[in-house]
């Protein structure tokens, strides 16, 4: 820990973060995407069972200038547990912060849930409020969010989200049932992020501050849509049309469902006559842009990741190895391409990549990427697999 505080007094320009339930679904995706900005943020480690020890609770938010409150339990079979547990969590967080002297900018995520009357919702107004409280007698800065459903890449399903939830059955031979259908308003977890990033640049100080959904949908017709990139995609390798930001969003979330190292490489079919080869690598309803490499033998190109964009890379001649890890993650995938059986990988969002060429000749590879390149908002960002 004194390693972060020396961190600390060697950046004082940083904003210092934490995150209480950093590993959760929010809080991965928040502490990934406060790491897009080195020059700007710190982020202070957090794991749960500080929780259980108030000195390194303690120790925690003394190096925040801004900590996030995420920590919370979302589902269990008894309603009375989750109510308690989440009471706790933000009494022993309240704790800590008299306990450290410090008076960080306090941001809390809430849910629309506060507007039912359940036990879930009445712990995260409770908590909002005591935290808010908190807040105003010390004369801290306090951010309460009140999210509408939040979905993406990476949610648990049976946990998270519905769309976790039928994304996941969907690529795992199971079958989704739809218990209630009802219009649901929805915000993508970028967007969510987004929100609480801005308010710790700008110090936003709302006891309730409520973010508009982005979305809105009936349980079956996201069904539907899904359904059918099971269909195009997942079964056929089809990139689907996707209509509008959500359904790209969508897609995105369901790919990150399907085992990888089952499908991929993905095999092209190859046909051969006396003229030579012809192969069909890419079908897509989108457009976008596509274009080919050719590199020499023991390089490697890439090395970097994409949070929004849908990319291919088919080999075409040539060996190669194309690797992919999880942003957070140790988990190295390696996958083997030769352009004797033309093959490809499709590159998951927050997923670093790469691609080497093997071979002892040139390597030919075909990119196919759904939105133009732009550079003033490239969406590519370097870190080694």
């Amino acid at each position: 820990m004194t390693h972060h505080s020396s961190l600390i007094t060697h950046h004082s320009s940083l904003i210092t973060v934490g995150i209480t339930g950093q590993s959760g679904f929010l809080g991965t995706h928040l502490f990934n995407t406060l790491g897009l900005f080195p020059d700007e943020f710190l982020r202070i480690p957090f794991e749960d069972n500080y929780f259980e020890d108030i000195e390194k609770l303690s120790l925690f938010v003394s190096q925040c200038d801004a900590v996030v409150h995420l920590a919370a339990v979302n589902r269990h079979n008894e309603p009375e547990f989750i109510y308690k547990t989440n009471i706790e969590l933000v009494k022993r967080l309240i704790n800590a912060l008299e306990h450290s002297g410090n008076r960080p900018h306090i941001l809390i995520s809430s849910s629309i849930q506060e507007d039912i009357d359940n036990l879930y919702g009445h712990s995260k107004k409770e908590g909002r409020i005591l935290l808010a409280d908190w807040a105003e007698e010390n004369r801290s800065v306090f951010t309460g969010f009140v999210f509408p459903n939040i979905f993406g890449p990476f949610g648990n399903p049976y946990y998270n989200s519905f769309i976790a939830t039928f994304s996941h059955q969907l690529t795992h031979n199971e079958s989704p049932k739809v218990e209630i259908d009802k219009s649901v308003p929805l915000i993508y977890v970028t967007e969510a992020v987004n929100a609480i990033i801005e308010s710790v640049r700008n110090r936003t100080d709302k006891k309730e501050y409520r973010i508009n959904h982005t979305s809105e949908r009936k349980v079956t017709e996201i069904l539907k849509i899904l359904q059918s990139f099971k269909s195009s995609y997942f079964e056929n390798g089809v990139i689907p049309e996707l209509n509008d930001q959500f359904e790209i969003n969508l897609f995105n979330t369901f790919r990150c469902y399907i085992n990888i190292q089952e499908i991929y490489p993905g095999h092209l079919k190859k046909n051969v006559d006396d003229r030579g080869s012809f192969v069909e690598t890419i079908k897509t309803s989108l457009g976008g842009q596509f274009s080919f490499s050719t590199t020499k033998p023991g390089i490697t190109r890439g090395n970097h990741f994409h949070t929004r964009k849908i990319e291919r890379f088919a080999v075409i001649k040539g060996k190669a190895r194309i690797q992919l890890r999880r942003i957070g993650t140790d988990e190295i995938m390696d996958f083997f391409l030769d352009g004797n059986e033309p093959s490809y990988v499709d590159m998951p969002v927050w997923y670093t990549h790469n691609i080497t060429n093997t071979g002892d000749d040139e390597l030919y590879t075909l990119f196919w990427i759904n939105e133009f390149y732009n550079p003033d908002d490239p969406d590519t960002y370097f870190e080694e697999v």
